[in-house]
């Protein structure tokens, strides 16, 4: 989807305008991919503008860049206060926003430590991620023939910039062999991941996703889906899924923040069917809470104003 610019870009505590958020050539994270970002979006409630779990987002970057060493230099508490004066500033009732921390010009090689960092965070307007129909009907799904991560060459809990070559392999073969998303498997041949989202297979009224060992990302959406399906009384649990209980799954479903929340109508054109009640329910209740429609999940919206 192509981005529309907004009015600012936050960068390093200043909103600076939106032709002027730039950077240099030789920035180390353009050569060599050690960064961290998130993907966040916000909403339109009857109260205004709202950023749904931005906290636990920003705490999601400070954990990245743990990972790969890098240390921002804001706390989470001031990428929060940034994040909301972006998107007042924006004038946007609903935006997708991508804060970043990269590191800079100054240094190259390998050696990554007595490189600057700097934080940006951005937004901009986006629709559904996987289509308007995908949301509606269910998503064509493809096992990958490309492998997620082994943790002990990448470390597949931080959500880096460089991590995503393996997502962007994925999903272009995924699209090009006429598919709308890839699946994508541990080293070990476990289900991990799709190319940006968790998953999920419904089988016998229980839900089941795959854990962070095999290599899937600890998802915001995905804790989203764990408490709403506690509070729909639907068994939920992590352990290993293989290529053939997709095959075989009653119902199945994906999350991210991009994503929302998607049923799957097909993987490897095993067909799985019409999205399916407990897809259907969970969907219908995180689209009402991402937009302050319930109060059981009020807290879950950051306001802006």
């Amino acid at each position: 989807m192509a981005i529309t610019p907004t009015e600012k870009i936050w960068m390093d505590g200043e909103l600076v305008d939106w032709a002027d958020a730039k950077i240099h050539v030789l920035t180390h994270t353009l050569h060599y991919g050690t960064g961290v970002f998130e993907g966040v979006r916000a909403y339109a409630t009857a109260s205004g503008p709202a950023v749904f779990r931005l906290t636990p987002h920003m705490e999601r970057l400070h954990r990245s860049a743990k990972i790969l060493m890098i240390d921002i230099p804001w706390s989470v508490e001031q990428l929060v206060d940034a994040t909301k004066d972006v998107v007042r500033a924006s004038g946007l009732s609903s935006c997708y926003i991508r804060p970043i921390a990269y590191l800079g010009y100054g240094e190259m090689g390998l050696n990554t430590l007595p490189c600057s960092v700097s934080t940006a965070i951005a937004c901009w307007p986006w629709g559904a991620y996987l289509g308007d129909e995908g949301m509606a009907t269910g998503v064509r799904m493809k096992i990958s023939s490309w492998q997620r991560h082994d943790p002990n060459a990448m470390p597949p809990a931080a959500k880096g910039v460089g991590h995503y070559v393996n997502s962007s392999l994925a999903k272009i073969e995924a699209i090009k062999s006429g598919y709308d998303e890839a699946i994508i498997l541990s080293p070990q041949g476990y289900v991990s991941e799709c190319t940006g989202e968790n998953l999920f297979v419904v089988r016998g009224g229980t839900i089941v996703t795959p854990p962070t060992s095999a290599g899937a990302l600890e998802g915001i959406t995905q804790d989203c889906v764990r408490i709403i399906a506690a509070d729909l009384g639907i068994p939920y649990t992590v352990g290993h899924v293989l290529r053939s209980d997709l095959y075989t799954a009653d119902e199945a479903f994906l999350t991210g923040t991009a994503a929302e929340v998607v049923p799957v109508r097909s993987v490897d054109d095993r067909e799985i069917g019409e999205p399916g009640p407990i897809s259907k329910a969970i969907q219908e209740i995180y689209g009402k809470a991402v937009r302050g429609q319930l109060d059981q999940y009020k807290e879950w919206n950051e306001h802006v104003a």
